[in-house]
């Protein structure tokens, strides 16, 4: 009984901060943090779905929806595969129009000069480059975008799925950037939006 009674105050009371903290976490709601419920990288998934605005593209384009977190590939026949994809964090979003120039398995990491520097002014260490491998926060594979700084990678750390929280590369679980990599051809287009 006491825990029911503990379930509807928190639910009334509960402060609009600590929902979106929960939210920021990966829980479903404050309730599933606090008893254990489903998170809701848990209930990201792979899927092929239909794609209203697949006509406007043509097969093998990569459409990542910063606001949805989500990036499709399109296929023929109106459908595209829907990733879950982490995003950049606030202040690191972008948007554009541009081309997959490179792929690499395993790719080394040579963060950029301001990383470095941002990192150092919290305290931080980071390498001036990092082998390929799994301790690598690029994960299995990565996709360069032509003329930017960004990729669409792997992640070692498959929480951040779903949540904005890159310095503006597109993250996906090491599974489904293997899938989108054997998929994706060099010269590919890909859309970014917000």
């Amino acid at each position: 009984m006491w825990r029911v009674l503990l379930i509807v105050v928190l639910a009334v009371t509960a402060p609009v901060g600590a929902m979106a903290a929960a939210r920021d976490s990966g829980c479903a709601s404050l309730l599933a943090c606090l008893f254990g419920g489903t998170r809701t990288t848990d209930v990201l998934a792979r899927e092929t779905v239909a794609y209203p605005d697949a006509a406007k593209y043509q097969p093998g384009s990569i459409i990542v929806s910063t606001p949805e977190r989500r990036l499709y590939f399109v296929l023929s026949g109106g459908k595209a595969i829907r990733y879950p994809v982490g995003v950049g964090k606030e202040g690191y979003t972008w948007s554009g129009t541009s081309r997959v120039v490179r792929k690499a398995q395993w790719p080394s990491w040579s963060p950029p000069a301001e990383m470095i520097a941002r990192a150092r002014a919290e305290g931080r260490f980071l390498p001036n480059e990092l082998d390929g491998g799994p301790n690598n926060p690029l994960g299995a594979r990565a996709l360069y975008i032509g003329g930017t700084l960004y990729r669409i990678h792997g992640t070692n750390q498959d929480d951040s799925v779903g949540h904005a929280v890159s310095s503006g590369c597109i993250r996906m679980r090491n599974a489904d950037v293997i899938d989108l990599y054997e998929r994706v051809k060099i010269g590919a287009p890909v859309y970014v939006f917000q």
